[in-house]
């Protein structure tokens, strides 16, 4: 098996498919990216009003949390696949198709905002209650509580949860292959499985480790620079 891999690899992996390769990372990155900015703006605010409006907070409003906890519980238990059919209608609208890299957003963005979400949410929770209630003794507005204090000390664990948003989306967008995504997991598909050509899974499943696992360094790092507690 090693020997025709081997034979295959150095007899076909011509500059073509390098090209291949290439633009297939570049897409894989594209939508990861995308995808993890728009989970942040949209996530980032829906998990601050869950945690701001539960019981005992700032800005208690049980009918609200009710409604926003359940948004995001729902949201995250929703398979990617499932989501990625379901919203094709929706795809389709925004974006004018349901193929290609950029349609792929959509689901992937989707997938990630209730996820990031409940990320949040739980940074939040870590954050000691002493400094807002201090805060609050001293004047501070809702604002201020949320600007100066709740953000800065979950900001360490708020980097690492987008971390953690951007590794699964590699992962999810490598699903959405299946469905003509674009990416290294389309690249897979189509060349490595139904051409038979072993060796193209073999690079692309090494490139989505090196991707995960050079994300997740740099954001372990970037977590570590802000942590000043």
């Amino acid at each position: 098996m090693w020997d025709k891999l081997l034979i295959d690899f150095t007899t076909e992996m011509h500059p073509k498919m390098w090209s291949m390769v290439a633009q297939s990372t570049w897409e894989t990155l594209y939508m990861g990216l995308t995808a993890t900015a728009i989970a942040v703006l949209v996530g980032l605010p829906l998990g601050f009003l869950a945690f701001l409006t539960d019981k005992g907070r700032i800005l208690e409003n049980r009918s609200i949390f009710v409604i926003l906890d359940a948004l995001i519980n729902v949201g995250r238990s929703v398979p990617f696949i499932i989501l990625l059919i379901v919203l094709m209608p929706v795809t389709r609208f925004l974006v004018g198709t349901t193929l290609g890299t950029t349609a792929a957003i959509v689901p992937l963005s989707a997938a990630a905002i209730p996820f990031f979400g409940r990320l949040t949410a739980n940074a939040l929770l870590e954050v000691p209650t002493g400094l807002t209630e201090a805060a609050k003794s001293m004047g501070a507005t809702h604002w201020q509580v949320v600007s100066k204090y709740y953000l800065p000390e979950s900001l360490p664990i708020l980097i690492n949860a987008v971390t953690l948003t951007l590794v699964s989306l590699i992962g999810y967008s490598a699903m959405a292959g299946v469905v003509g995504a674009g990416g290294l997991g389309s690249l897979a598909i189509n060349y490595g499985e139904h051409r038979n050509m072993v060796y193209v899974k073999w690079i692309s499943t090494i490139i989505i480790v090196a991707i995960v696992m050079i994300c997740q360094k740099a954001g372990d790092m970037l977590a570590a620079k802000v942590d000043h507690r």
